[in-house]
């Protein structure tokens, strides 16, 4: 355990590496990202494995002053929670560089990028300081404009400033309330446990009102509706490991938030707007799953169904009982694992080979016959995402879906309606891109580059993943239900009716 902060500072000086060699030897950049990268992920691996809960809550890994003035602490811990989304950022990081294999422009500075971002990440799912979660949740933001805007595709400018902005729209609302929250307690740190504690004497108006910057600032990054369309435009615009990570990741950045923060620090103020969220998640996964059954963009597709999954993250924070909210953190991770999939099939296999994502130009390009392991891995990731038995998606829904009928039936079988949607735009891109057969008497297509090996490494990983938590849930369930039963988290996890 105590090794886990490892991970941030193997992600940094691995970007530092990264940037000082891809001037000279773009193969050692990539190089030192893969080894930077699998370092990191097997550190997470082996602290997951030999993780042993504490029922007062997380387990402090470092614990130094940064600012004593402010009260504010060099403060890392870890639960199950987190543990379960440091193990799959280890697994979005090496399994994007693979994909990334390709990269030939400006390399170096591209892995340095990517590597700072996934420090980031590492920083905010171990942060127990308030504010130290907020610097790290910042320092995950900027990588990404640039990776868009240097290495990206289509309106790649524009998707990134609209990333961007709403990022940090989001985390201005964030900062607001924490600050307040630290003004009006009178607290003596940032510690976000400090923080829970002077808000037991907050109003009710209080609470609410600080609830409501936190809440949203957050949302606004885990694409909750009407606030998501930031995440179809980024993930178009994205190189293909941009797009993994920020489906992979960084979407859970502000789902975690919600979960760590907002909702224990403000219980009143949560249970206020619990209805509200819980119409918006609802909304989110069938509004969002029908505007992907008619987009025409391979990508798009894709795009939208990252953020109708979402979704059913949000409503099972909704549900605020331990059955749902152990199963939107397994959400977490299976979407993480089925959407950077999604996207790497869809951005590196397919769009890299034939130079198109419109539907109607791949129909017909029988690509079942031309790359037929994209298909296959395609097809699997599919139904992973339709939430068929034996990938990780079915029990991530079911159990959040059970725990949501405890406490709305009516939510429950509404988000259900999101999940025959999401059956029927998966089954359409399927039959279009893949299965579509050319017309009589059409010239023959020529051959596609075959699929590489680290492309074939990168997809074996994540396709593992979702058949091994599908098959075995309570590999994570058992780290994620220790951490619900801790004090912080009783005053939301009531389970009572919406």
């Amino acid at each position: 355990m105590n090794a886990l902060p490892c991970t941030i500072y193997v992600s940094f000086t691995g970007a530092l590496l990264a940037l000082a060699v891809g001037g000279r030897s773009p193969t050692l950049a990539r190089i030192v990202a893969l080894a930077s990268a699998l370092t990191a992920w097997g550190i997470a691996l082996f602290s997951a494995i030999h993780f042993v809960p504490d029922a007062a809550g997380p387990v402090t890994l470092v614990d130094a002053p940064w600012i004593p003035q402010m009260g504010i602490r060099y403060h890392l811990a870890a639960d199950g929670i987190s543990l379960t989304l440091v193990v799959l950022t280890g697994l979005a990081a090496t399994a994007g560089i693979l994909f990334s294999w390709n990269i030939t422009e400006r390399t170096g500075e591209f892995f340095a990028f990517f590597l700072a971002l996934i420090g980031g990440v590492y920083g905010v799912f171990l942060s127990a300081d308030a504010f130290l979660f907020f610097v790290f949740y910042e320092i995950a933001i900027v990588p990404k404009y640039f990776l868009i805007a240097i290495w990206g595709s289509t309106n790649r400018e524009y998707g990134a400033m609209k990333l961007v902005l709403y990022s940090f729209a989001g985390s201005a609302l964030v900062l607001a309330g924490l600050l307040w929250a630290y003004a009006a307690g009178g607290a003596h740190s940032f510690g976000v446990a400090e923080l829970a504690r002077v808000a037991v004497g907050f109003s009710h108006g209080q609470q609410v009102g600080m609830f409501a910057l936190v809440f949203l600032g957050f949302a606004v990054l885990a694409g909750m509706f009407p606030f998501h369309t930031w995440a179809p435009t980024g993930h178009v615009a994205a190189p293909t490991a941009a797009s993994m990570l920020l489906a992979g990741v960084v979407m859970k950045l502000g789902a975690y938030g919600c979960l760590r923060v907002a909702m224990p620090l403000f219980p009143l103020g949560f249970v206020f707007w619990q209805p509200m969220i819980a119409w918006l998640a609802v909304i989110g996964i069938i509004y969002a799953g029908l505007v992907a059954l008619v987009q025409e963009d391979f990508k798009f597709v894709i795009g939208y169904s990252s953020v109708s999954h979402m979704g059913f993250v949000l409503l099972g924070l909704a549900a605020a009982n331990a059955r749902a909210v152990s199963g939107a953190v397994l959400q977490m991770f299976s979407h993480g694992v089925i959407a950077g999939l999604l996207f790497a099939v869809v951005g590196r296999m397919v769009y890299e080979r034939t130079h198109t994502r419109k539907l109607a130009e791949l129909r017909g390009m029988a690509l079942y016959q031309r790359l037929p392991f994209a298909a296959t891995v395609f097809v699997l990731a599919g139904l992973a995402s339709m939430g068929m038995p034996g990938f990780s998606g079915f029990p991530a829904e079911l159990t959040i879906l059970i725990g949501t009928w405890q406490a709305a039936p009516w939510a429950a079988a509404l988000a259900a309606v999101g999940v025959l949607i999401a059956a029927a735009f998966t089954l359409r891109v399927i039959q279009v891109s893949f299965f579509g057969q050319a017309a009589a008497g059409s010239a023959p297509l020529p051959p596609l580059p075959p699929i590489t090996l680290p492309e074939k490494c990168g997809a074996a990983l994540l396709l593992g993943a979702t058949i091994l938590v599908g098959l075995k849930p309570d590999l994570l369930l058992e780290l994620i239900r220790p951490a619900l039963q801790a004090p912080f988290f009783q005053a939301v996890l009531k389970g009572g009716a919406l």
